[in-house]
């Protein structure tokens, strides 16, 4: 297992060379873009001024300003970014490193399980009368492939180029480690709602590697289009001081209160707080396998429900590689494919019933319908 971990780990630093492992907590590392510091919102020429000494550019994007500060410098962003959110007796500035995020069935220490193929699954199909409403369900995952199951929907033909998965990155002829990763997650969803409308966004690649810029920008064009229902993240990090990201924070309240949020809990098999699952506005989602915890599953006091997330079956992509064949659909386990089970069940009361998602998620995760277990919340098995 450890040497599992070491090559995982090997593996995402040589990919993403600006990537470091940090440990402020000895036993609890986490991944970092080197010499990049994240800004939310008005804090940002402050936090310029703060950094000027070391800074070598500013972008300001979408939902976030990005500080690049020089590399001679050798800054420790972890240590920088604490000085300027200050002790907490102050108003300090929303700074965070940009941390690293990982779609869930790999964790930077090792794969909780990689996809099999699978037999043709028939597609979902909607209840006869359809839903009170229209209900749009955000996943912000690898992007999407073409599949039988959506392919002629209205709301497919509306992505684009910049949102398609990409199977082969590092043209090695093999599918990447997590290429389809979100075209299963939209499955999941469709399993459960098969209503619905998905608009999905690419913020992590084929590896599974992202960060924490790429996602706030999802959430930042998200929150300007304002028509997502439910979002999907079924993807996170652990931070440097096991806190959550202020900037990561603000870009899920910018949603607003009518937006249900929904992401992983991770894979880690332990208790440390994951982000976005940990935060409070977010419904943290845990792993079954059968009517247990699935040994990957992280849990705590965070996460808000469970549901099965082993030999889960649904749609993937279609590649053919000397070692590896897909056409089209696969069996995968991981939190990240509990995830959207909780999503498409708050998307289908949704739409059944004409609420909006929040008060769905809160009929869906209505304790007094459904067993409950201390580290695991509600637990979801059907």
């Amino acid at each position: 297992m450890m040497f599992d971990q070491q090559v995982s780990l090997e593996r995402v630093l040589a990919r993403h060379s600006d990537a470091v492992v940090v440990e402020v907590v000895p036993g609890r590392p986490a991944l970092v873009r080197r010499d990049q510091i994240l800004v939310a919102g008005t804090d940002a020429g402050a936090a310029e001024d703060r950094v000027r000494r070391w800074c070598e550019a500013r972008h300001d994007e979408r939902g976030v300003t990005r500080l690049r500060l020089r590399a001679p410098a050798r800054v420790d962003v972890c240590e920088l970014a604490a000085q300027l959110a200050g002790d907490g007796r102050h108003r300090g500035l929303s700074v965070s490193p940009n941390h690293l995020v990982q779609g869930q069935p790999m964790w930077w220490s090792g794969p909780a399980d990689h996809p099999r193929r699978a037999d043709p699954v028939p597609a979902p199909e909607a209840q006869a009368g359809g839903g009170r409403r229209d209900v749009t369900v955000a996943v912000l995952d690898t992007g999407l492939a073409p599949h039988p199951w959506y392919e002629g929907a209205d709301w497919y033909g509306e992505h684009g180029a910049e949102d398609a998965e990409v199977l082969d990155a590092d043209r090695d002829r093999e599918l990447d480690a997590q290429a389809g990763h979100g075209t299963f997650i939209a499955g999941v969803v469709l399993s459960h709602a098969p209503g619905v409308r998905l608009r999905a966004r690419r913020v992590i690649g084929g590896d599974g590697i992202g960060d924490e810029a790429d996602v706030i920008r999802a959430l930042a064009w998200l929150a300007e289009w304002g028509e997502a229902d439910v979002v999907n993240i079924s993807l996170g990090c652990h931070t440097f001081d096991d806190r959550p990201s202020p900037v990561l924070s603000r870009a899920i309240a910018a949603l607003g209160r009518r937006t249900a949020v929904v992401a992983c809990a991770g894979n880690a098999a332990s208790d440390r707080p994951f982000w976005p699952a940990a935060l409070k506005p977010v419904i943290g989602v845990a792993a079954l396998d059968g009517d247990d915890r699935a040994w990957f599953s992280n849990y705590g006091w965070w996460v808000d429900a469970s549901a099965p997330g082993v030999d889960v079956v649904s749609s993937f992509v279609r590649f053919s590689g000397p070692r590896s064949a897909f056409d089209g659909y696969a069996t995968w386990s991981g939190t990240s494919f509990a995830a959207p089970a909780v999503a498409g069940m708050i998307a289908g009361v949704a739409a059944r019933e004409g609420v909006d998602a929040a008060a769905a998620a809160d009929r869906v995760l209505d304790p007094a319908g459904r067993r409950t277990l201390p580290d695991l919340g509600v637990i979801i098995s059907s």
